[in-house]
């Protein structure tokens, strides 16, 4: 069994982590471990795109969405599991996959959406974590 769980969510989207913190939590119930919730903020892609927003709003918002996930923790996952919340900036399935990797993470349990048409011809964020991680991926569908 997966001692080290690594947990990708979206804090504005409960869909997209419910089912998956659920499936995450029933495996450290059954056998002890450590579970690694990770949220990404993208980053502005373009250098010409950060240029209009002020100087230090993406620390604040690194800063708003830490706090947002500590929030998250507390609410979501019970005192009896050992969790370590982490806050990605760059490319979410990048992120994911580095962090997988730095963490040393047995398992990554994320969530999906059913695929829509265009995410047959760009894949999702789910389907690339499948694709490239090291690590086995369970995918929860919602």
């Amino acid at each position: 069994m997966a001692r080290t769980i690594l947990l990708p969510v979206d804090l504005a989207d409960e869909k997209s982590w419910r089912l998956a913190l659920t499936e995450a939590l029933g495996m450290l119930r059954d056998s002890p471990g450590v579970l690694h919730v990770v949220t990404v903020v993208p980053d502005f892609g373009m250098s010409m795109v950060g240029s209009y927003f002020r100087k230090g709003y993406e620390k604040e918002m690194l800063d708003a969405t830490g706090q947002a996930l500590a929030d998250w923790v507390r609410e979501n996952v019970p005192d009896t599991i050992e969790v370590h919340p982490h806050v990605l900036h760059g490319s979410i399935y990048d992120e994911i996959l580095r962090a997988a990797d730095k963490l040393h993470v047995d398992l990554i349990v994320i969530g999906s959406h059913r695929p829509k048409f265009k995410d047959y011809l760009l894949g999702p964020n789910a389907a690339r974590v499948v694709r490239h991680a090291h690590q086995s991926v369970y995918v929860v569908r919602e």
